[in-house]
C-alpha cells in the first residue's frame, strides 16, 4: 500500500493491533491538538552556519566496528511493540550481520541490513557538535515493513541501558530517517521530552503535527508521539542523501539535503520524582528497522553555537 508521509510508525501500530490503517482521532488527542494553529507551508533556509571549534572526527573506519556496540531486539520484529514475555536477542559482542563495516567506492561505510531490529551505538559520549552523514536506501525491505516506507533512524543523546525501549533501542531523541518523513522528531522512550513548534496538518494521520516556525510550542510526548518534518526534502530511493544534525546544549536542528526541517529545544529527561534533567549529550545510535541502509561520510565536528533557521 502507499503510505502518506509521516504515517509509517503509526500505521504499523494499527496493523500490529489488527486495526484499520486509518482511524478516527482519539478524543483525548483531539483535545490536545485543539490549540494548534493550522499548518502553513514555509520556505526555510539555514544561515549563520557555525565554524568548527576543533578537528572533525570520522566515526567509521571501513575495517571494523570496534568503536561501536551492537544490540538486537526480537527474532520476530512484529512483536516489538506488543511483546510481554519474550526476551530480546541482546548484545552481539563479536559483531552481527545486521551491521557491517565495509569500504564502498574507496570510502569507509556502514551497511545496516534491517531484517532484525536493533541498534548500533557508538561508544563515545558527545555534546555540542555538528554531525554530518550521507545515507541511501538500497530498496530492500523486510517484514513486517514490506509494504511500508523504508525506515531507519539517527538517534542522538542516547543514554541508559541497551534495549530498554521496546527491548530493542536505547532511550534517545530521534532524527527520523524514514522515506517521506526524514527529519521528523520522535522521542525514543517515554521519559524523553523534546519541545518544538508545530502546526496542525490534517493531511497526516494522528497526531497531525508538523514543524512550523512560529507555531505552537509543544512537548513531543504520548499520545502526540511525533512532530513531522516541515517538508519532505529527501531524494528518491537509491540516491545519496545528506543529513546535518546540529546540537548545542539542550537544543538541536535537523537538516535534510541542505533544508532545515526541524528545530528542538528544552531536550530533557523526566525523572521518577517528576523533575526534569536537561539532555545535553549522549551516544550516537543507528537503528536497524526493516530496510537495508548504507551510511558513509559520518563525521562529527565540535561547535559552540547553532545556525539559524530563516523563513524566506
Amino acid at each position: 500500500m502507499r503510505i502518506v508521509a509521516g504515517r509509517g510508525l503509526a500505521v504499523l501500530f494499527l496493523m500490529l493491533a489488527g486495526m484499520p490503517a486509518v482511524a478516527e482521532t482519539d478524543p483525548k488527542l483531539e483535545a490536545i491538538l485543539a490549540g494548534d494553529p493550522v499548518f502553513k507551508p514555509q520556505l526555510l533556509t539555514l544561515t549563520e552556519i557555525p565554524s568548527p571549534t576543533g578537528p572533525a572526527v570520522a566515526l567509521l573506519n571501513g575495517k571494523d566496528l570496534s568503536d561501536w556496540d551492537i544490540w538486537l531486539g526480537y527474532r520476530d520484529p512484529s512483536i516489538t511493540y506488543v511483546n510481554k514475555s519474550e526476551k530480546p536477542i541482546g548484545a552481539r559482542r563479536g559483531g552481527d550481520p545486521m551491521f557491517t563495516a565495509l569500504m564502498l567506492d574507496g570510502e569507509p561505510a556502514l551497511r545496516v541490513d534491517g531484517a532484525t531490529w536493533g541498534s548500533i551505538v557508538h561508544k563515545g559520549v558527545f555534546g555540542n557538535y555538528h554531525l554530518r552523514l550521507e545515507y541511501k536506501w538500497t530498496g530492500k525491505r523486510h517484514a513486517p515493513r514490506l509494504n511500508l516506507p523504508e525506515n531507519n533512524g539517527l538517534l542522538y543523546h542516547s543514554f541508559g541501558a541497551d534495549g530498554s525501549v521496546y527491548g530493542t533501542w536505547m532511550p534517545a531523541v530521534e532524527f527520523e530517517i524514514m522515506f517521506g518523513s526524514t527529519g521528523m522528531v520522535v522521542p525514543v522512550g517515554t521519559m524523553v521530552k523534546p519541545v518544538t513548534d508545530a502546526g496542525r496538518d490534517r493531511s497526516l494521520i494522528d497526531p497531525q503535527r508538523r514543524f512550523m516556525v512560529g507555531g505552537r510550542a509543544v512537548t513531543v510526548e504520548q499520545p502526540a508521539w511525533n512532530v513531522e518534518a516541515a517538508t519532505d526534502a529527501e531524494r528518491p530511493v537509491g540516491q545519496w542523501n545528506v543529513l546535518d544534525l546540529y546540537v548545542l546544549g539542550d537544543r538541536a536542528i535537523h537538516v535534510v539535503n541542505g533544508v532545515p526541517v526541524m528545530e528542538l529545544r528544552d531536550l530533557s529527561v523526566l525523572n521518577e520524582d517528576g523533575s526534569r534533567t536537561a539532555l545535553t549529550k549522549g551516544r550516537i545510535q543507528f537503528q536497524s528497522e526493516g530496510a537495508e541502509t548504507l551510511f558513509r561520510r559520518v563525521t562529527l565536528t565540535p561547535i559552540n553555537r547553532l545556525p539559524r533557521i530563516v523563513v524566506k
